[in-house]
């Protein structure tokens, strides 16, 4: 518990402080979480027998994500068509032009997988970062999108352990139950609709959409790694992070929430550049 505790307090303290100075700090934390995860996923991937360039696939990743910064969605969609591009060659040659590739489309697939789940979506992520439109700053729709992040995680946690009895997908995640999922809703839809009209001045009703949408593929983002870990017969990812496991079991519903925020959230930009 005090490793935990430790650790969470590091991990906040990077955050708030990553988020206090913007964009110049936040790309940066992003990026090297991003690189620790692909880190950790394609190192159980390879002990499991997958065949993956681990540096490779952790460096085009970094070029996905520092892409977007000057480009936005253009340069991220790039960054991710040159990833794959490389990914597809790599896997039919790494053996030489003379030895038949093993296990080709498994391990193409697989590869191409990891360049979506981890580097995409933390992309959008960083991104969330550059929305400023409609005078309100980057910093606060990064605090926008962490608050309804926690919001949905105190939520399904406390309305879980209280109340949690029938399982959502019990042979993927038999803890994840539908009392804890409607909590995350709850407190999502509450938080998304205050920071919403409150924090980046958008309408009320987009609060409602930013939580449902936030909510749910967090929960599938979960379910994901959930059935991810179970396929490689693992419990955490790695012990990167003292008493939380790895980073993608901290990450693991962020990420794909953070694609749905990024969308919604420039919505709301736009909107509010319109109205002025």
């Amino acid at each position: 518990m005090p490793a935990a505790i430790a650790t969470g307090v590091v991990l906040g303290a990077l955050v708030i402080g990553a988020v206090w100075v913007g964009p110049n700090a936040w790309y940066p934390l992003v990026a090297v979480a991003m690189a620790l995860a692909m880190w950790e996923v394609l190192t159980r991937l390879r002990e499991a027998g997958y065949i993956q360039p681990r540096t490779l696939l952790i460096i085009l990743g970094q070029v996905m994500i520092w892409a977007s910064w000057p480009y936005g969605p253009s340069g991220l969609v790039t960054g991710f068509a040159l990833a794959v591009l490389v990914v597809m060659f790599w896997g039919m040659f790494h053996r030489g032009r003379h030895n038949h590739p093993e296990n080709y489309l498994r391990d193409t697939a697989v590869g191409i997988f990891v360049l979506a789940w981890i580097p995409l979506f933390g992309a959008f992520a960083a991104m969330i970062s550059r929305i400023s439109e409609g005078g309100v700053s980057g910093s606060a729709y990064i605090v926008a999108f962490m608050l309804c992040v926690v919001a949905n995680d105190v939520g399904g946690y406390a309305s879980g352990v209280m109340f949690g009895s029938h399982p959502m997908a019990p042979a993927i995640s038999p803890n994840k139950s539908w009392e804890g999922f409607a909590g995350s809703m709850c407190f999502g839809i509450v938080t998304g609709v205050l920071v919403v009209h409150f924090l980046i001045d958008g309408p009320w009703w987009m609060g409602i959409v930013l939580g449902i949408a936030l909510v749910i593929c967090a929960t599938m983002g979960d379910l994901v790694e959930s059935q991810f870990k179970r396929e490689l017969g693992i419990k955490d990812m790695s012990q990167l992070l003292p008493g939380h496991g790895g980073i993608m079991d901290r990450l693991d519903g962020m990420l794909p929430a953070a694609a749905a925020t990024y969308i919604l959230l420039t919505t709301i930009a736009f909107m509010n550049a319109g109205a002025i």
